[in-house]
């Protein structure tokens, strides 16, 4: 049976945006290569933290929203606590309510930017 999960990190705000990509491509990479699908990502940009982090006042802000069996949540969040450009993690399972809400939030979205390109 597989679950839908939602992990959310922040990476150090001192990478260019190529050296966040490698960062985002090297998780995406390890959720495919142990079987999840990746259902939703969104680059939510630098943003300030509520309170400093190693001294840093900002943050690349990630999600990731993917299905999976649960068994490399492990290997995503050892790999995250490996990585010194991550300052923070969260992964977290969706019930289905969460998940039928990102889903409409999705939607919305969507439908907000065809209208944006129509006008």
């Amino acid at each position: 049976m597989l679950n839908q999960y939602e992990t959310v990190f922040i990476a150090t705000p001192v990478l260019s945006e190529e050296q966040l990509m490698d960062v985002v491509n090297k998780f995406r990479k390890i959720l495919t290569d142990n079987g999840s699908v990746i259902v939703h990502e969104n680059n939510w940009g630098l943003r300030k933290l509520a309170y400093p982090i190693q001294k840093k006042n900002t943050g690349f802000y990630y999600l990731l929203e993917f299905k999976g069996t649960g068994e490399e949540i492990g290997k995503l969040e050892t790999e995250y606590k490996r990585d010194e450009r991550i300052m923070r993690f969260l992964t977290v399972r969706l019930d289905k309510h969460a998940i039928a809400y990102n889903d409409k939030k999705r939607k919305n979205a969507d439908v907000k930017k065809q209208e944006e390109s129509a006008a």
